[in-house]
């Protein structure tokens, strides 16, 4: 709770602020595309792919994981019409330190009665290769019959040490 009061002030100043021109915003994004990628704190995809907001969809989880973003994009394109998919994955990223096994433990031993709920959780879809996660989620979405057969997917990574991207699928 100790972010609670900043959260209320730096909304009046935002609200102050808010442009006339985002209240004309369309609910599906003027780009037609869906943008899934992690939810470190150090990633601005927006500014990074130059999207203004209303262009695009951001689907955010941990690792950016293709799989766990399925349902948000099945309401993305079966509802709101986007018709392209970026992945966008980041060096340094949190998934390339643990295992889901590891991961269990530390919840088993942080809260025990959590046990069974965290042993039902197949996995964490950790990773170990960047390129590989990368390629491997443009492949599921690609495969999976929940996205449209017509959908551009292009696969990215963004390198926190400098703000580049690159496009490797």
């Amino acid at each position: 709770m100790a972010h609670v009061h900043a959260f209320s002030e730096a909304n009046k100043q935002y609200a102050a602020a808010y442009p006339a021109e985002y209240t004309s915003l369309a609910m599906p994004p003027s780009r037609k595309v869906a943008v899934v990628t992690c939810m470190d704190a150090r990633l601005d995809p927006l500014s990074a792919l130059g999207i203004k907001l209303g262009d695009a969809h951001v689907i955010r989880n941990a690792g950016g994981v293709g799989q766990d973003a399925l349902r948000s994009l099945v309401i993305s394109q079966r509802l709101l019409g986007t018709r392209e998919i970026a992945v966008f994955h980041h060096t340094d990223c949190g998934m390339l330190t643990f295992t889901s096994d590891q991961l269990r433990t530390i919840v088993k031993d942080q809260t025990p009665a959590a046990g069974p709920l965290v042993d039902a959780i197949p996995t964490f879809h950790e990773f170990s290769d960047l390129d590989a996660a990368v390629k491997n989620d443009v492949k599921l979405l690609k495969e999976s019959p929940l996205i449209l057969d017509e959908t551009a997917i292009t696969g990215w990574i963004h390198e926190v040490e400098t703000g580049k991207v690159r496009q490797i699928v």
